[in-house]
């Protein structure tokens, strides 16, 4: 089978949220499409399959619509930029022509001032006449070449609403204009002014709109703005500058001071304090020394370095959180897809309203019929647009995620988005979670003939072979000393116990309590300063060498500085927080006491975590699962939502559904306030966009006329329609400026 592929395409002439699901369903019914979601706020469709993406542009465009794929590279944003600054200016000319053409003609409606339908009126309404169908052309073409592409691909949009409305006001008007007396002298009235000043209107508040809209972007901006264009390689002993599309794997780069880094690499000479803060979020500069690794886009603060390139292209870090970053703005939460469902179904429904209002009107409304038959459906067809509708969700979406990456937050989809602010309970793995994961060997006991030295040196041999945190702790600690090591044959990881081998011809166990019963090793007083070590938050192992006791390393994981602050940030939030980790009891309760972690499950298999999650899940809890985004792979995707402790270039991306960049539980507060505020920023514009809606529906087919002799002016419907857009965006773009109580 082929691998499925990814899809980013710019989708054209979509004019509101009912284009999504019309773009969608073209989408997904080219075979081979597995997924498809529209971003009506960015004009972009994400989609995954075994297609062809010609075949996907072909089925946009029969659809009506128009289609190109995004590469996602700078010039690209760049062209779309400077693209999107054309269409606001043209729409600024457009807004200005039909502004200028209508506002005169309005204020003469207003002081009365209007010629009537004779003489010379005749002419001056015939001159009107021609100059409102220009501008109709000029500034509302867009509206009715749109509104014909969507009858001919049997839907209906905004486009269908206003062509409707502005297109019947200047047909009735010019039909009165040629034969006025097919109406009675009352009804004799004029809709010039009206459709040019709505069209002005809904130009003026399209610019305004994507105006604001452009600054909901800023945060992928910013991380595309960090990708240099060139990087100094050394080549054949010389230094030079090549586009950074040439640096190849393994090629060795030179980083003066105040450069930006060009891909990802290790250093192998020099030593400098790095920048790092719009990657991970942490504002302290880093240190960074031979052997360390260090991220393409970050800023070089001081000292100059040689460093080896890791990954380029694509496969950078800086690539892969833009590309994380552009999906999870592209994605959809639950409460998303309910209101494009709604979308897809409101413009048929309101046109059947116009015609309703038609019908009532016309059987039931007083003379002149025929004048408040043409002002209310106008007026339906005008105000009902759902733009608000369909803006309400991705333009939040594409806010927060945006918020939660320059916090050092990666977002995957916006399900986790709108989930995380859910969480009832926090689980957190212990090692490289609540401690920094680099333990280090504490204590050494001995008993009998044996010495630390020995000690250690029999323990650092048979946990050569291992990738355990632990082990590296042990071996390093002997290299430290000097230790001579042997190899160890036969190795054997017990799961959740330890290790054996044979070391030097001898049987060596080495690993917890556990392991020591299983082969009747005899302790001693071995267990009692086990338990004064675990007691203080390290984790001892025994060691046996051919079935006896050779003593006790302790090795201990300092917690990181900031967990205990972050256990406090959630617990302020409402938040119950549990340890969930292999380690023995008495040292995860001990370093659980210190951070202020509720409550403790130790002792934990790997493959039996996932397990206990589930078992939080059915108590009616929802869980977040902290982890390093490997070892919990089956915890973080059991989790309703999955956090991964990412560093650097180790993102962990495909792990789970959240990642947190600077390796801080603060992640984990910050992600979960960033999602109620953005989740509570959508309830608010879907509020407004539905109250409007369905106030502004019925008032416009004249609801409160039999009361109250009120009628809505076409014109204000206009206004009305266009400014609830912006207020949608305007709202969205106040959580540019949130911040999460207590982050750092």
């Amino acid at each position: 089978m082929s691998e499925s592929k990814r899809y980013n395409l710019s989708i054209g002439s979509m004019s509101c949220a009912g284009c999504v699901a019309s773009v969608e369903r073209a989408l997904q019914s080219v075979p081979g499409v597995e997924s498809a979601a529209v971003n009506f706020a960015e004009h972009t469709a994400a989609v995954s399959g075994n297609v062809a993406v010609q075949a996907l542009i072909d089925a946009v465009v029969a659809a009506g619509y128009e289609a190109a794929e995004l590469h996602g590279t700078e010039d690209e944003a760049v062209e779309k930029e400077a693209a999107e600054l054309t269409y606001y200016r043209a729409l600024k000319k457009k807004t200005l022509v039909a502004g200028v053409v209508g506002a005169p003609l309005a204020l003469m409606g207003l002081f009365g001032a209007m010629p009537m339908l004779e003489g010379s009126g005749r002419i001056f309404w015939a001159i009107v006449a021609v100059i409102s169908l220009f501008v109709l052309v000029y500034s509302g073409g867009r509206f009715f070449t749109g509104a014909w592409k969507a009858f001919k691909g049997h839907n209906a949009n905004m486009d269908t609403l206003i062509a409707l409305g502005t297109g019947t006001a200047w047909l009735f008007s010019t039909l009165i204009l040629i034969w006025p007396g097919m109406v009675p002298e009352e009804a004799r009235h004029l809709y010039f002014e009206a459709a040019v000043i709505i069209i002005a209107l809904i130009n003026l508040g399209a610019a305004l709109e994507m105006r604001a809209r452009g600054k909901t972007s800023e945060a992928i901006k910013r991380l595309i703005g960090l990708q240099v264009k060139t990087a100094r390689v050394v080549r054949d002993g010389k230094e030079i500058d090549i586009p950074i599309e040439q640096v190849g794997l393994n090629e060795t780069l030179r980083v003066r001071p105040g450069e930006k880094i060009a891909v990802d690499g290790v250093i192998i000479d020099g030593h400098s304090n790095i920048d790092e803060s719009m990657i991970s979020g942490e504002p302290l500069p880093v240190e960074k020394r031979t052997g360390d690794e260090v991220v393409g886009g970050t800023l070089n603060k001081s000292g100059s370095f040689l460093f080896t390139a890791t990954h380029i292209g694509k496969d950078t870090a800086l690539a892969r959180i833009i590309e994380m970053v552009r999906q999870a703005q592209n994605s959809k939460p639950s409460i998303g897809r309910m209101a494009d469902k709604i979308s897809a179904v409101f413009v048929p429904i309101v046109l059947l309203v116009a015609v309703m209002t038609f019908m009532v009107w016309f059987n039931f409304g007083p003379e002149p019929k025929s004048a408040y038959v043409l002002l209310t459906t106008m007026t339906v067809l005008i105000i009902a647009c759902p733009c608000a509708l369909g803006l309400a969700t991705p333009i939040s979406i594409m806010v927060g995620v945006g918020k939660a990456a320059e916090y050092g937050v990666l977002i995957r989809n916006g399900e986790a988005l709108q989930l995380a602010g859910q969480i009832t309970t926090v689980v957190l793995d212990k090692t490289g979670t609540v401690t920094k994961g680099r333990p280090a060997v504490t204590h050494l006991i001995p008993v009998g003939k044996w010495n630390e030295a020995k000690l250690l040196a029999v323990a650092a041999s048979i946990e050569t072979g291992s990738e355990h945190p632990l082990a590296e702790a042990i071996v390093t600690a002997a290299d430290q000393r000097d230790l001579t090591l042997s190899s160890a044959e036969g190795f054997e990881a017990i799961s959740g116990h330890g290790v054996q081998a044979k070391v030097d011809g001898r049987a060596v166990l080495f690993g917890n309590r556990k392991l020591m019963d299983d082969h009747a090793i005899t302790l001693g007083d071995l267990p009692a300063e086990a338990a004064r070590l675990a007691a203080n938050g390290e984790t001892p192992m025994f060691l046996a060498v051919d079935g006896a006791a050779a003593g006790i390393v302790a090795v201990a994981d300092p917690i990181k500085v900031d967990s205990k602050a972050a256990v406090a940030r959630l617990h302020k939030l409402g938040i119950k927080v549990v340890m969930l980790t292999g380690d023995n009891a008495v040292t995860a309760v001990a370093v659980a006491k210190r951070v202020g972690i509720d409550e403790v499950i130790a002792e934990v298999q790997p493959a039996d975590k996932s397990a206990k999650v589930a078992a939080l899940q059915a108590s009616g809890e929802v869980v977040g699962m902290v982890g390093d985004g490997i070892n919990d792979a089956p915890a973080l995707a059991r989790a309703d939502v999955g956090f991964a402790i990412g560093g650097g270039t180790d993102v962990a991306i495909e792990s789970a559904d959240v990642t947190l960049m600077r390796g801080s539980l603060h992640g984990v507060a910050d992600a979960i306030g960033i999602s109620k505020a953005t989740v509570r920023n959508i309830k608010q514009n879907l509020f407004g966009a539905f109250i409007y809606n369905s106030l502004g529906i019925p008032i416009a087919a004249g609801i409160l006329f039999p009361l109250f002799g009120i009628l809505l002016n076409p014109i204000v419907a206009g206004g009305a329609m266009a400014m609830s857009s912006l207020t949608v965006v305007t709202n969205a773009n106040r959580l540019r400026w949130f911040k999460p109580e207590g982050s750092k």
